[in-house]
């Protein structure tokens, strides 16, 4: 009877541990480092446009348990462009607050840190959709899982 009474405790206590830890049992998580693959155009709610990145153009997003660095080069552009700070997910979405970047990255700051997505997160894909203040899909950044 006690052992049994044992194996139960432990069990409920991984049961409810798993359940506390914001991560729901076998779900993807964004920790790793992701490329961007493609942008989508939307209508409101369909993707209406697909733009495949030019040649050369790369984007990297690296997430650790807490934060973001990301980097994108242009071809044509001398300058880079990073940025870093801290993220959080939910289920259905992605909020990013940058702490510092490059020159251009710390202009844009000046009026807006926090940037928050609707999040569609997969194994080894995701995507962060820009969604206006009526709550309509625009634009989004589509990445792959690189590591």
């Amino acid at each position: 009877m006690k052992k049994s009474v044992l194996l139960f405790t432990i069990i409920l206590v991984f049961l409810l541990t798993g359940s506390f830890n914001g991560q729901k049992p076998n779900s993807p998580t964004i920790e790793g480092t992701w490329e961007l693959q493609s942008f989508y155009n939307y209508d409101g709610e369909n993707v209406i446009d697909t733009i495949i990145k030019s040649d050369g153009y790369r984007q990297v997003k690296m997430y650790s348990k807490e934060k973001i660095m990301w980097t994108r080069y242009v071809p044509d552009d001398p300058n880079g462009r990073f940025g870093y700070g801290s993220y959080k997910i939910t289920d259905s979405s992605l909020i990013e607050v940058i702490e510092y970047g490059d020159d251009e990255m710390m202009k844009a700051l000046d009026t807006m840190r926090n940037f928050t997505f609707e999040l569609i997160l997969k194994e080894n894909t995701f995507s962060q959709i820009t969604v206006d203040s009526d709550g309509n899909r625009t634009f989004s950044e589509n990445y792959k899982r690189i590591d």
